[in-house]
C-alpha cells in the first residue's frame, strides 16, 4: 500500500505478485477495494496493481474542479505503473475504469501490452447521446453536493469503498465521468492488442456496449458472465477470475 505525489495530490496504490503486469481500475465511486478478489487470485502468476482515482477513497480530492479530467487519470495511470517499475502492462478496468482503460490506450498504445474491458462502454457517437451521458453524471454529482456521502448508494463495488470527500466524488462525476467528444468510441476498430470484453449477464445498461466493442474491436474475444450484474467481479468471483486468468494466460504465453 503506496501513495505517489501527482503534483501535490496523493495517489493511492497497492501491489502484489510478480510476473506480467495487470493494471486494474476501478468504476465511479467505487475503489481499489473492489479489486480485492483479483488481488487474492491472480498474485501467484501476475504483478497484479490496483489505485484509486483522485477523489476516491484513500486518494486525495483537491478542491480545484480543472485538476480532475480524463487527461489527468491517465497521467495518474501512467504514474501509477512508473511507481511500480513498470514499461507495459494489460490495463483493464470496470465501468469508468474501463472506459479510462480504452482512453488510456489511445494515449499510451506502447505501454498496452492487452486490453480487459469489464461491464463498460467506449462513449457515445452523437452529441445527443454524450449530451444525456453527461446530464446523468451532473446529476451524480449535484446528488453528493446535497446528500453527502449518502448518495453513494449501496451497489456491491460502491458499498465497500471508505470514501472521504463527497465534494471529490462531485468533482469527479463533472471532470472525469462526463464526456468531451468521440475519440475513445472512434479508436475501437484500430486496437491492435489482444482484448477481453466481460460483462455480466443482467448488466442491462451495458450489454449493447458489450456487444458494439466485441464487433468492433478487432479480434475481441466476448464473454458474458452468466448470473452477474454490472460488479460482474464481485457476483460471480470464481467465474470472473476463471475468465479472466484464462484470457491472461493465452496472451501472456
Amino acid at each position: 500500500m503506496s501513495y505517489l505525489d501527482r503534483d501535490g495530490v496523493g495517489i493511492y496504490y497497492e501491489q502484489r505478485g510478480a510476473g506480467p503486469a495487470v493494471l486494474l481500475s476501478h468504476g465511479y465511486s467505487a475503489s481499489a477495494r473492489m479489486w480485492q478478489g483479483q488481488m487474492d487470485a491472480l498474485s501467484d502468476s501476475y504483478h497484479v496493481i490496483a489505485w484509486d482515482m483522485r477523489g476516491h477513497d484513500r486518494s486525495d480530492s483537491p478542491d480545484d474542479p480543472s485538476l480532475y479530467s480524463h487527461e489527468a487519470t491517465i497521467h495518474d495511470m501512467a504514474a501509477v505503473l512508473d511507481a511500480c517499475g513498470v514499461g507495459r502492462a494489460i490495463i483493464a478496468g470496470l465501468s469508468l475504469g474501463g472506459f479510462m482503460s480504452l482512453a488510456f490506450h489511445l494515449a499510451h498504445p506502447s505501454r498496452t501490452e492487452a486490453l480487459m474491458l469489464f461491464d463498460t462502454g467506449p462513449g457515445y457517437k452523437k452529441d445527443d447521446g454524450r449530451a444525456g451521458w453527461n446530464k446523468i453524471a451532473d446529476s451524480m454529482a449535484a446528488a453528493y453536493e446535497k446528500k453527502g456521502l449518502a448518495a453513494a448508494g449501496v451497489s456491491a463495488e460502491v458499498s465497500i469503498a471508505k470514501h472521504r470527500s463527497a465534494q471529490g466524488l462531485a468533482h469527479a462525476a463533472r471532470g472525469m465521468l462526463a464526456q468531451k467528444d468521440g475519440r475513445v468510441l472512434e479508436s475501437l476498430p484500430v486496437i491492435a492488442v489482444p482484448t477481453l470484453v466481460l460483462v455480466g449477464e443482467t448488466d442491462v445498461q451495458f450489454r449493447p456496449s458489450a456487444d458494439y466493442m466485441a464487433a468492433k474491436i478487432p479480434g475481441a474475444e466476448k464473454v458474458i458472465l452468466e448470473r452477474a450484474g454490472h460488479a460482474a467481479n464481485i457476483d460471480q468471483p470464481a467465474a470472473f477470475n476463471a475468465a479472466v486468468r484464462a484470457f491472461l494466460d493465452r496472451v501472456t504465453d
